[in-house]
């Protein structure tokens, strides 16, 4: 009606598929952009996408084998912190549409994204203004977010034992929270895996990613943390700088973290769990605690258990804070023995890590036995 002629209908996909075809032919580099944020807010939190374009973006840009930034994510984290009324200030006459200084606050968001792509040419390109940006650093976890926000969620946090690398499973490796999801149905309850491979409970708050799964989470979810594997690191060095204190109590150590270049306060691993139980109750969201699964470390015919370690102060700080907890230290362990037991582990070389797709095939087996 507006042209006056016939014309044939595609997807959003489609048009987007075609462009990225039309500059590759043209021996160009295509990367995707998902949407700017709007300034809509409920509750304090800001829309985190308009629909489902962010995630079609994604796919298309997965399945094309090409780079894609989460512009909704940066700018959703960036406008949060903010808040309501500063966000407000960058735009003018309606939610979508940004005054100068809101231009410009995205654009830093744009080259953040570029900068955090792995092997990108940016930093040649870049003015004073954008080397002055800082790069988005964990564009490459592709951590997920709810996919029905109306629905409740269970948002997972923890180390590369509940979610590695960026959850594709390079090198064979999985965390045990990918493998979640099929045994819950997502249809009533989505299932968010913000776990960070390396990470201890310390590094976990220090490194902002508390700060964002707060924003992703509403009265009525839940939080299911297990951390304890990489707490028992150093405190402080040119690496990681990742340690906690063992224990539950609430000494301290100042350090100069010798990684960030940054003054610190460390704490007890009991301290920072009960910083998250008592941050997520507080919000009307249910803490509930695991003990760390256990390494695959075996002792006259038994798995390693940590409960006088980090399996016991989990236990401890949940039964104190009156939390939720699962102890799946004791629980694997038990089922890694019940599979030596039934002759399953005689498949395996000894010095050879059950990976989680080989336990969880076992397992079935296992459970499905007399």
């Amino acid at each position: 009606m507006l042209t006056y002629r016939h014309e044939v209908v595609h997807t959003f996909g489609w048009y987007v598929r075609k462009m990225i075809a039309n500059v590759k032919a043209r021996g160009a580099t295509p990367i995707i952009l998902s949407l700017t944020v709007r300034n809509i807010w409920t509750e304090g939190k800001v829309e985190r996408g308009s629909g489902e374009y962010r995630a079609w973006d994604q796919a298309i840009a997965r399945s094309a084998g090409i780079d894609f930034v989460d512009l909704t994510r940066i700018l959703a984290d960036r406008y949060q912190e903010l808040g309501e009324e500063k966000t407000g200030a960058f735009f003018a006459k309606d939610h979508t549409h940004t005054i100068p200084a809101g231009a410009d606050f995205n654009a830093a968001a744009v080259v953040a994204g570029l900068k955090g792509l792995r092997g990108g040419p940016w930093e040649s390109f870049l003015s004073a203004k954008g080397h002055a940006a800082p790069a988005d650093t964990i564009g490459w976890l592709n951590l997920p977010e709810a996919v029905n926000p109306a629905m409740p969620t269970l948002l997972l946090i923890g180390d590369s034992t509940v979610r590695n690398g960026c959850g594709d499973g390079a090198g064979g490796q999985w965390g045990w929270g990918d493998a979640l999801p099929a045994h819950i149905n997502t249809g009533k309850l989505n299932v968010v895996n913000r776990a960070v491979g390396g990470l201890s409970s310390r590094t976990f708050l220090t490194q902002g990613h508390w700060d964002r799964v707060l924003t992703l989470l509403k009265r009525g979810d839940f939080v299911l943390m297990q951390f304890g594997h990489n707490d028992d690191s150093a405190l402080n060095d040119e690496k990681r700088a990742r340690g906690t204190i063992k224990g539950v109590g609430e000494e301290t150590q100042e350090i100069d973290n010798r990684l960030t270049k940054q003054h610190e306060v460390v704490h007890s691993y009991g301290w920072y769990l009960r910083r998250f139980i008592r941050e997520a109750k507080a919000r009307g969201i249910t803490p509930i605690v695991c003990s760390p699964v256990p390494r695959k470390t075996w002792k006259d015919g038994k798995i390693v258990r940590s409960a006088e370690g980090y399996a016991g102060w989990a236990r401890k700080v949940a039964a104190e804070e009156g939390a939720a907890f699962i102890d799946l230290n004791d629980l694997v362990a038990q089922r890694y023995e019940a599979l030596v037991r039934s002759g399953w582990r005689r498949c395996l070389p000894t010095n050879t890590p059950i990976r989680a797709g080989r336990v969880r095939s076992l397992m079935r087996r296992s459970w499905r036995s007399p």
